[in-house]
């Protein structure tokens, strides 16, 4: 019977498809081995021979990063190269067990906001917006830049806010811009894209948090002045 090499299977059961398609978590300890060696041999696919060697290994990765680069060159198919590229993984995943999660931000008032943003803001001479992103305990997920220059309604995405939101899993979302004048009065156009978000976030079940205006020592918080 003929061998079918790894890009002759059909396309659900490739290692790097499946990886896109269903996460990480969705392979097998062999095939994320085998997208990290590429191939196999003549005779084995490289997620078979992952699968040998793990077998010989117990089916434990410990065991698998204790091995030496010889070791792992005794098996047809695994070269210097790609011995040392399995020893690497194994290593990384033994240090990421001995670190701790990093903690996130929590997000959860108008000044954790401005003292996050200032930082990133304050010798600014053009406005920016941005675009916090929390989880329900206001832990922040990641802040992104929307946009550079001035600030108006048609100049921020409200469309872009809500995609991150949705691909990010927030529930959580603020937005906050600076004013390199040092003015924290808002803007109609402040106000607008104020309600457009607020709109957004209501039709997609998010919890709008605030729009807060940064300048360089104060700030304009819509939540805490009742305007949310």
């Amino acid at each position: 019977m003929t061998k079918l090499n790894i890009n002759q299977w059909a396309e659900e059961d490739r290692p790097r498809e499946k990886l896109m398609r269903l996460g990480a978590e969705g392979l097998s300890n062999a095939e994320l081995l085998a997208i990290l060696i590429g191939s196999g041999s003549t005779t084995e696919s490289a997620v078979d021979l992952m699968k040998r060697l793990l077998s010989e290994c117990g089916n434990n990765l410990n065991t698998l990063g204790k091995k030496s680069i010889a070791d792992l060159m005794a098996y047809r198919g695994i070269g210097e190269a790609k011995a040392i590229t399995i020893l690497a993984a194994c290593e990384l995943g033994k240090r990421r067990q001995q670190e701790k999660a990093q903690e996130r931000m929590r997000m959860d008032s108008s000044l954790a906001i401005y003292n996050y943003l200032l930082p990133k803001m304050q010798d600014l001479d053009t406005e920016e917006a941005w675009v916090l992103l929390m989880n329900q305990n206001y832990k922040l997920i990641k802040g992104e830049r929307l946009s550079r220059g001035g600030i108006t309604e048609t100049a921020v995405d409200v469309r872009l806010i809500i995609k991150q939101a949705v691909l990010s899993n927030a529930t959580i979302v603020a937005i906050a811009h600076n004013h390199p004048s040092g003015s924290t009065r808002p803007s109609k156009d402040d106000d607008r894209l104020t309600e457009r978000v607020k709109k957004a976030c209501e039709v997609m079940r998010l919890y709008f948090a605030d729009h807060v205006i940064v300048t360089d020592g104060s700030y304009y918080s819509y939540r805490d002045q009742g305007r949310l």
